[in-house]
């Protein structure tokens, strides 16, 4: 039931999972499955920005921050009005770490890992609802041939 459910809220029940379309990740551990459909922040500008102002987000969506290289990563809450739910990735598609509930407006740093190379900021609670942990699978098309759940996986689908 809960798999059942995972997939239904974040994604409607006629779209399929595993995609791998650049503006959607996919998410997979023992908990089930998810799927958002995701804007990308892949340059400095876009990642300064990030979520900053807006009012809402929809509940199957996110924003993806690519890196060109793992790095450590810390992120904040200035000018973000809405709380979010941080997942911090490692070149492979693992998730490292997932930072709940980000207050709005906090200055405190969000310290992500030392190997990150991706985050997905979804809304604030989802990944508690929907069981996303340290270990939990990202698909997308940016992670290539090191990912541990490529795209070319339709077998896991």
């Amino acid at each position: 039931m809960r798999f059942f459910m995972v997939v239904c809220l974040a994604l409607g029940a006629t779209q399929a999972i595993g995609a791998c379309d650049p503006g959607e990740v996919a998410l997979r551990g023992d908990w089930g499955r998810a799927q958002f459909r995701v804007e990308i922040a892949d340059d400095d500008a876009e990642r300064a920005e990030g979520l900053m102002f807006r009012e809402s987000m929809a509940r199957s969506a996110g924003m993806l921050f690519l890196y060109d290289r793992p790095q450590p990563v810390a992120f904040w809450m200035k000018n973000t009005l809405i709380s979010l739910d941080m997942i911090f990735v490692d070149p492979t598609g693992t998730v490292q770490h997932v930072h709940e509930n980000a207050v709005p407006g906090d200055l405190t740093g969000i310290p992500g890992g030392d190997n990150i190379i991706a985050v997905l900021e979804i809304n604030g609670g989802l990944s508690d609802i929907y069981g996303i942990e340290a270990g939990s699978q990202m698909q997308h098309p940016f992670f290539g041939d090191d990912a541990v759940w490529p795209c070319d996986d339709t077998a896991s689908n």
